[in-house]
C-alpha cells in the first residue's frame, strides 16, 4: 500500500503557509477544509494553502510537495483514527462514529491515487473555486536520483 509524506525541498513553505507541515508527515489533499470558502476567503497565506497546499494528517499543516511511499496497515489505521478525531475536534463532526467513515474516504482517495505512482514520485496539487465548489488537479514528477528517505523516515523509532 502507498500513501504520501510531506516534503520540504527548501524553506519556501515556511514563508507561504500560516502553518507549514514538517517534512515526513503523512498527507492527503485536504480539500475538505475549503468546501465552504468563497473568493473573499482567498487572501494572503490562506490563498496559498488553498491554491496548492497538501494537508498533513499529523500536524494539520500544509506542504507544497508530497512524495509517494509505502505505508503499513497499522500506520494507515492510526491515521484514520487521527483524522477522524481531527474532524470531531476541529471541523465539527458530531462524534468519532460519524467522522471515521469520512476520514477513511479521505485517506482512501489519496491512497488510491498514490498506488498509480512508483515510490519517490513527487506530487503537487492545484485548486480553483468554481460555481460547483473546489476543483482539484494533480501533477506528478517521476523520481530522480534521491529517494524520500533523504527527507522522511518511514515507520517508528519506538
Amino acid at each position: 500500500m502507498k500513501l504520501a509524506r510531506t516534503l520540504r525541498l527548501d524553506v519556501s513553505d515556511e514563508n507561504v503557509f500560516d502553518d507549514p507541515a514538517p517534512s515526513g508527515e503523512w498527507a492527503i489533499s485536504g480539500g475538505f477544509e475549503f468546501s465552504n470558502w468563497t473568493e473573499a476567503d482567498l487572501k494572503g497565506k490562506a490563498r496559498q494553502a488553498f491554491s496548492n497546499g497538501w494537508y498533513s494528517i499529523e500536524s494539520g499543516g500544509r506542504a507544497s510537495f508530497v512524495g509517494v511511499c509505502d505505508i503499513t496497515e497499522a500506520e494507515l489505521e492510526q491515521l484514520r483514527q487521527m483524522l477522524a478525531q481531527t474532524f470531531v475536534e476541529i471541523y465539527g463532526a458530531p462524534d468519532i462514529d460519524a467522522a471515521y467513515p469520512v476520514a477513511c474516504e479521505e485517506i482512501d482517495q489519496m491512497r488510491s491515487m498514490c498506488e498509480d505512482f512508483e515510490d519517490n514520485t513527487l506530487l503537487m496539487v492545484s485548486r480553483v473555486l468554481t460555481d460547483l465548489g473546489v476543483e482539484e488537479t494533480y501533477r506528478s514528477r517521476a523520481p530522480q536520483d534521491a529517494s524520500l528517505e533523504a527527507f522522511a523516515v518511514h515507520g517508528s523509532v519506538d
